[in-house]
């Protein structure tokens, strides 16, 4: 409210940026269907419906079997082997708090792998708590990663890389899985038979997210020494590296190579 300086009130008021009041022409029909896109004054829409807790991978089996991935860890990782967990073991941890340990399996050339699924913005690695919370053996968590690696892997692409005689095919899609494509016998086959005619077949897993596999021809022991500098230094650098070493495929197996350079 503002004083006339000449006396009386100005019944002008500063009510800032709200419009201007609207005047009824008639009267409101109070019979009149509702108008379910109006607003309401102080109206919040609730929040949409979440599911429940019970349904998340970490509690429903039929939901994280379709999440689990294996994924390949340095050897020396610790965990609770998974062919050593009996349901009495399982039993005995069901009357723990809690179960911190992953599950890990045997990988090859002394590499470990454990299973994971996404939960989100991040990986959760499984755990003790994680089957009696499922109600399922470990070897089903293993059959399930295996079967769902697999079945990415069959779409997954190569970027495949050629320089005169040399060549390299190299797995990095950014989705985690690209270095376990190695444990996948389809993999090895697929890498055995692209590279195999042109020399021995090096293969590299500096770290989760690269697998790289290259022919390595009588001789050229200038690309045997590029391929060990190349995997040395993605694995230094790594967020989640894998391992160092470079392997070679020997009839459909990974082997640890002998030194590239040799030839």
């Amino acid at each position: 409210m503002e004083r006339d300086p000449n006396g009386g009130s100005d019944v002008g008021r500063d009510l800032s940026d709200e419009p201007p009041g609207l005047l009824r022409d008639s009267a409101p029909d109070y019979l009149a269907p509702i108008d379910e896109s109006a607003p309401v004054s102080g109206h919040v829409p609730p929040p949409e419906p979440v599911g429940s807790v019970v349904d998340a991978p970490e509690h429903d089996w039929g939901h994280a079997a379709g999440l689990l991935f294996p994924c390949l860890r340095p050897p020396g990782t610790v965990g609770l082997r998974v062919d050593e967990i009996t349901p009495e073991m399982l039993s005995a941890q069901a009357a723990k708090p809690q179960h911190g340990q992953p599950l890990i399996d045997e990988g090859p050339c002394d590499l470990v792998v454990v299973y994971a699924f996404h939960a989100g913005g991040f990986d959760v690695i499984v755990n003790v708590d994680h089957l009696l919370a499922w109600g399922v053996r470990p070897a089903d968590v293993r059959d399930a990663a295996t079967a769902n690696l697999a079945a990415w892997s069959a779409t997954a692409p190569w970027t495949d890389e050629v320089s005169g005689d040399r060549r390299l095919l190299s797995s990095d899609s950014g989705e985690g899985w690209d270095a376990s494509r190695i444990l996948l016998p389809d993999v090895r086959d697929h890498l055995c038979a692209e590279l195999a005619d042109a020399g021995r077949v090096l293969v590299g897993l500096p770290e989760r997210h690269l697998l790289i596999a290259g022919a390595l021809r009588p001789g050229d022991d200038e690309f045997g020494a590029l391929f060990t500098d190349f995997v040395v230094e993605h694995s230094g650098g790594a967020d989640e590296p894998v391992d160092r070493r470079v392997f070679e495929l020997v009839e459909g197996r990974l082997v640890e190579s002998r030194p590239a350079a040799a030839g």
